[in-house]
C-alpha cells in the first residue's frame, strides 16, 4: 500500500470514529460481525495470531472484506483509544471509501495475504 493511502486510510478512519462509525477491539469488533453490523474489519499487523484468529474463525463464511492497516498503537490512535488489536468499520460509507484507498482489500481469505 502506498504511504499518501495508508495516511489518508488513518485519517479517515478517525473521522469514521468521530461519526461513531468505528467499534474498537477485538471483543467489539467480533460482537458487530456477529449483529451483522460490521462492513470492514481492520486488523493490526503486530497483533497476536490468538486475537486474529478469533476474527478470521468467525470471518470464514461472511463476507465481510478485511484488511490489515497498520500496528496496534497507530490503530489505536487513529480511533482515539489505547492499542488495539482490530476495528469494525460499522457505515458502508466509510468501509467503502476506506476500502478504495486501501486499494485491494480481502473479502473472506486469510488476512495474511492482504498487502499492507
Amino acid at each position: 500500500m502506498r504511504a499518501k493511502g495508508k495516511a489518508e486510510a488513518f485519517r479517515l478512519l478517525g473521522l469514521a470514529r468521530r461519526a461513531g462509525a468505528v467499534v474498537p477491539g477485538t471483543d467489539a469488533a467480533r460482537r458487530a460481525v456477529r449483529e451483522g453490523e460490521a462492513r470492514l474489519i481492520l486488523m493490526a499487523g503486530d497483533a497476536s495470531s490468538v486475537q486474529l484468529g478469533k476474527i478470521r474463525r468467525l470471518l470464514e463464511n461472511r463476507s465481510i472484506p478485511q484488511a490489515i492497516l497498520g500496528d496496534r498503537a497507530t490503530l489505536g490512535a487513529a480511533v482515539g483509544a489505547g492499542p488495539v488489536s482490530a476495528v469494525a468499520v460499522t457505515a458502508e460509507t466509510f468501509a467503502d471509501e476506506l476500502q478504495r484507498r486501501l486499494g485491494p482489500v480481502d473479502d473472506g481469505a486469510a488476512a495474511d495475504d492482504v498487502e499492507e
